[in-house]
């Protein structure tokens, strides 16, 4: 697979100010299908969006919460995907993810665009696929049938695979062949809205391949007539990695090779709850424009963006991420703690003109 010279033709972080009004948010070098929202001062939901459901307030997603589609209607609205950015609207209430004069953030995938009819696993579904990416949004409805089949359009096993049911509350689903393998076993999970352990359940994913998804039959994943949607993700060489380490407890921290430099990282300690909220990191956030990235945002909750202080800093360097203390608090970097890591890039290591990329 060839490298992605320019990462931020498919994913890039953008900053944006609250308005409670029509609000265009530009500059991006894409059209993004996945653009995931968050007020940085306010404790307000995650709001999260893509093409294949579409737009307007009753759209949204919540990271931190199990709630349906649409259940915050009144608090969010997403009007448009356009060529270089998003379009905000107006809401009835308190606009969480649109607050007059409050800074914002948005990270923004590109996937495949308009969906298309896949009929690869036993279910069909509606997929936007970008396989240059390595990244495809599924739209399906379950069917009730254990061991049900769906397709994903990825051309490869997906590493990851979030699957939220829409028409009723229900976790945050994680699997995928990363998960499978850091636990050890089949049937592997975690949840994005909850700082619980690694756990296992045949009921929710079973097996991954290079077409399709396999789920059972928990109501969360598989119920006859629930509607879902799931992110599917698989490595790409110098733009995004998905995988594990283990943290070592020293202020001369982990590091983690990635083979770029991150623009987005997303960590979650596995083996214990303790420390096991889902914190992000991004290269647009935060006072410093070298190193150390030190604001902290967690997706498993909605608390405003905070500095935790130097146990959380971390370098973001030309070929992966280095944590620079000993990871009080177990977050990340805990001796002998188990975490896995989502990673987009900023630059590639060395692209294919052979400039490399320098930290920040």
């Amino acid at each position: 697979m060839a490298i992605i010279d320019k990462p931020s033709d498919y994913f890039e972080a953008k900053l944006y100010v609250g308005n409670e009004s029509t609000n265009a948010i530009t500059g991006l070098d894409f059209q993004p299908d996945f653009v995931w929202m968050k007020n940085r001062a306010s404790a307000y939901y995650h709001g999260l969006y893509d093409s294949v459901r579409g737009t307007g307030n009753t759209k949204s997603l919540y990271s931190n919460a199990n709630e349906t589609e649409g259940q915050n209607s009144g608090n969010m609205n997403l009007a448009s995907f356009n060529s270089d950015g998003f379009t905000l609207g107006a809401t009835s209430s308190t606009n969480i993810i649109n607050k007059s004069s409050q800074n914002h953030v948005s990270w923004n995938w590109k996937a495949g665009g308009s969906a298309s009819s896949n009929s690869n696993g036993s279910i069909t579904s509606s997929v936007s696929a970008n396989t240059t990416a390595g990244f495809s949004i599924v739209s399906w409805t379950g069917n009730g049938s254990n061991g049900a089949t769906i397709g994903h359009g990825l051309g490869t096993t997906p590493a990851i695979v979030i699957t939220k049911r829409l028409n009723s509350t229900g976790d945050w689903q994680i699997g995928g062949s990363l998960i499978d393998t850091v636990r050890g076993g089949a049937n592997s999970l975690l949840l994005l809205n909850t700082t619980a352990a690694m756990d296992s359940n045949s009921e929710v994913y079973q097996t991954f391949s290079s077409t399709t998804f396999q789920v059972g039959v928990n109501a969360s994943i598989n119920t006859n007539g629930g509607t879902l949607i799931s992110y599917c993700f698989t490595d790409v060489q110098g733009y995004s990695k998905f995988g594990s380490y283990k943290g070592n407890g020293n202020a001369n921290g982990s590091f983690i090779y990635t083979g770029f430099k991150p623009a987005f990282t997303l960590i979650k300690r596995t083996d214990s709850a303790t420390g096991g909220s889902w914190i992000l990191f991004d290269n647009k956030r935060g006072t410093n424009v070298i190193n150390p990235v030190d604001v902290v945002m967690a997706a498993s909750n909605d608390q405003s963006e905070a500095d935790w202080g130097t146990a959380y800093d971390c370098d973001y360097l030309s070929n992966g991420f280095k944590w620079r203390m000993d990871g009080t608090g177990g977050y990340n970097n805990t001796s002998g703690a188990t975490y896995i890591y989502m990673a987009f890039a900023e630059n590639p290591f060395v692209a294919s003109n052979f400039v490399p990329a320098t930290a920040r």
